[in-house]
């Protein structure tokens, strides 16, 4: 059967990149966590980790770090975005319209 959630085991190279850097890191604290996750998708993952040489939990770390790193980089663009919203954009009108409704709507 196939993975019941697909985007949790997307690879990009972006992400074979980040992976190969994690290994030059220094120790990082680890937590044991205890996952229920349905058969066919653990027994799909496995194999998906077998295929890359890898560990299930190496695996998921490595998609798990995807998942943050993704995130992170949508929250900070949105904060640009609602900053340059405030801001506003210079439209060359120094805040005033220059034409009416009636010119609008004019046909």
């Amino acid at each position: 059967m196939a993975l019941t959630n697909p985007a949790l085991f997307v690879y990009h190279r972006a992400s074979l990149t980040y992976a190969s850097s994690r290994v030059t890191r220094k120790y990082v604290e680890k937590q044991n966590i205890t996952l229920s996750i349905p058969k066919d998708v653990l027994r799909e993952a496995k194999h998906i980790a077998v295929d890359r040489g890898t560990s299930l939990s190496g695996l998921l770390v490595e998609a798990l770090e995807e998942k943050v790193k993704r995130l992170s980089e949508m929250r900070r663009a949105a904060r640009r975005q609602r900053a340059l919203m405030r801001q506003g954009l210079k439209l060359g009108t120094k805040g005033k319209a220059r034409w009416t409704r009636e010119d609008l709507h004019a046909r």
